[in-house]
């Protein structure tokens, strides 16, 4: 996928779909370096980053993450976790961000050139489709090499590029001598090899 200069890049990422995604291609995303990545394909315009959060536990473990990429370059967008009863009388947790997701980007589509989805949620076919008509660009980024895929068909087949999640591994994966599971690692890195991916 070529990214122009110019362009202006909106990353909307789907916190618990990227990181269900990567745990299952065995790596852990570093922040700071995919955002950097983006950063030096063009005019980075928002980083937006989607997760619900359950409310009511004293320690959650997603909060640190939470707050690191709040301070560093990230527009966090979180609500609270619903909980009920089902059927069975399990206890289940809901926390769907989509329809803050696709409101963001139907909002910040006139300000962009290409957004980058980082989801395999089918639900997402349609707001590509909608973006794609105001004259945007769309990258999917997610995996189809995990058993099962995690990304729909029909998303992969909306967006103008789809990008492996695999494939990213060497610019964006956090390295497995950090020992601070809240922090991206801290150096700033050349991407010298990206441009043959992107």
């Amino acid at each position: 996928m070529h990214f122009y200069d110019s362009e202006r890049i909106g990353l909307f990422i789907d916190g618990s779909n990227l990181y269900a995604a990567a745990r299952a291609l065995g790596f852990d995303i570093d922040y700071r370096r995919l955002l950097n990545l983006f950063a030096s394909k063009g005019r980075l315009i928002r980083a937006f980053y989607y997760t619900a959060l359950i409310e009511d536990q004293e320690y959650s473990p997603i909060r640190p993450l939470v707050d690191w990429l709040d301070y560093n370059g990230f527009t966090m967008v979180t609500k609270p976790t619903k909980e009920f009863t089902d059927a069975m009388g399990r206890r289940k947790i809901k926390g769907n961000m989509d329809i803050e997701l696709a409101i963001d980007v139907m909002e910040m589509a006139p300000h962009m050139d290409h957004v980058v989805l980082f989801s395999g949620d089918g639900d997402f076919r349609r707001l590509v489709e909608a973006v794609q008509r105001k004259g945007v660009r769309v990258t999917v980024v997610s995996t189809v090499r995990s058993q099962p895929p995690m990304v729909a068909d029909e998303l992969r087949r909306q967006a103008d590029t789809f990008l492996e999640l695999l494939d990213l591994e060497q610019y964006i994966a956090r390295s497995h001598t950090q020992r601070d599971d809240r922090a991206p690692q801290g150096r700033d890195e050349d991407y010298e090899d990206e441009d043959d991916l992107l």
